[in-house]
């Protein structure tokens, strides 16, 4: 069962530090090769020689603008030539913000969708490509349980998460429809242990990472918020071929929330 992505070549956006470098790990572990991209380049580099001690040569690194056309088509060139082709796509890097319609500004609403939906679009556009020449491939696009329920302090983060939900399905439909053997789904974590649930959790006045922690688990019905494992093993599944017939679903890695 260590093999189960042997030969599989991803790429993995937001790489640095929470589920990106959790998804990476993960995948090195279980036979793939990754590329860990990231705006801060460090922070990737770090997390791919931790990598690379413990499998040599599976993890690149590359600084990336996951909101501009040009950052996605150097990488993506990039990455492709270090491994020898792009199988899978992961879009995990996002940002948040917590306000109201009233509250929020146009300026941090337009970064939000420029991070959250922008880097899905151009991540799927310029990807498909390079996978069609390493099929089967398989696009894991990273949204949250916020995309599926509304609160009414979280408008730009809520629809930015909502539209990678369907662009997900749509783009599963086109290669489909295109007869690729590409898979497109969403994953939809609850509150997980990331340094992006701590920034938000203090956005709203959390006192302490601890009191944040116990005040989120209340919302679970499993009582505890998610680990980043609970994530990259998802992950391994959809990009493995275990899931060949799965395309243009939403996975909901939450504790038990949704059924309530």
């Amino acid at each position: 069962m260590q093999n189960r992505l042997a030969n599989k070549k991803a790429v993995i956006t937001g790489g640095a530090s929470g589920l990106g470098a959790a998804i990476a790990k993960k995948f090195a572990e279980h036979g793939a090769m990754v590329a860990l991209t990231d705006l801060n380049y460090q922070g990737a580099k770090d997390q791919a020689a931790e990598i690379n001690e413990i499998y040599p040569g599976a993890a690149f690194a590359f600084e990336h603008d996951v909101a501009d056309q040009q950052s996605w088509q150097q990488v993506l060139s990039a990455a492709n030539t270090a491994m020898g082709g792009i199988s899978v796509l992961i879009n995990n890097a996002g940002i948040g913000s917590v306000a109201s319609v009233e509250d929020e500004s146009l300026e941090t609403f337009q970064k939000v969708f420029a991070v959250d939906v922008d880097s899905v679009f151009l991540g799927c556009k310029l990807a498909i490509p390079y996978m069609k020449q390493n099929q089967p491939g398989s696009i894991i696009n990273v949204s949250s349980i916020a995309g599926l329920y509304a609160a009414g302090n979280m408008a730009a983060y809520n629809s930015a998460k909502a539209a990678v939900w369907l662009l997900s399905k749509s783009v599963a439909l086109h290669c489909a429809s295109a007869g690729y053997d590409i898979r497109s789904n969403s994953i939809h974590p609850t509150f997980v242990r990331t340094p992006i649930m701590y920034e938000m959790g203090a956005a709203l006045g959390a006192r302490s990472p601890q009191e944040l922690e116990q005040s989120l688990a209340r919302n679970v019905p499993l009582g505890r918020i998610g680990e980043p494992d609970d994530v990259s093993w998802a992950c391994v599944y959809l990009a493995a071929d275990e899931s060949r017939f799965i395309t243009g679903i939403e996975l909901k890695i939450d504790g038990g929330m949704s059924a309530q």
